[in-house]
């Protein structure tokens, strides 16, 4: 398997596999949106004997009265079905991880399942003093620090990109 940079070749792909992995259709048009609308954007596909099966994207979030420094959100992370429980999933994690530290983010957050993530060092946000927007139970809304205190003493509610209220 292997992990690259998200190719302008590789929407459709992208869009199908984002369509496939949800409910509905709403995270493949939030990725095509975000795609269009959110700078600084990590989007990173997994390839297999060069079909895409995975995909995850990180775009930026701000922290309501604070505008010092860069927080990625994670969303949507999505892995071919015949492919999950094969490490795919972390790979990506880890691979959209190192992408933002290496474009200088101070932090990522998640909304996700708390059983997954932690394993990346994600742990609840509200221990940094971080909510969400939206009204999720407490252990699924988590951050992970990239630069160490780089959260202290900020504090206040995480805004997503506007094109997630689109979808969401």
């Amino acid at each position: 398997m292997q992990i690259d940079k998200e190719r302008e070749d590789d929407h459709a792909a992208v869009h199908a596999l984002n369509a496939a992995a949800f409910e509905t259709e709403s995270e493949a048009d939030l990725v095509d949106a975000l795609r269009d609308q959110a700078e600084p954007l990590v989007s990173l596909v997994a390839r297999e004997r060069g079909e895409i099966v995975g995909h995850i994207l990180l775009s930026p979030v701000r922290l309501a009265n604070d505008s010092d420094g860069l927080i990625m959100g994670l969303a949507p992370m999505a892995v071919a079905e015949e492919m999950r429980g094969r490490g795919v999933g972390s790979a990506l994690a880890q691979s959209g991880i190192n992408a933002c530290r290496e474009l200088g983010a101070g932090a990522i957050v998640v909304l996700g399942h708390p059983d997954y993530y932690p394993r990346f060092g994600f742990r609840p946000a509200s221990g940094f003093g971080l909510a969400s927007e939206y009204d999720v139970p407490d252990d699924v809304f988590m951050a992970l620090e990239l630069v160490p205190g780089f959260l202290d003493g900020k504090q206040g509610t995480i805004k997503y990109h506007a094109a997630f209220s689109r979808f969401s």
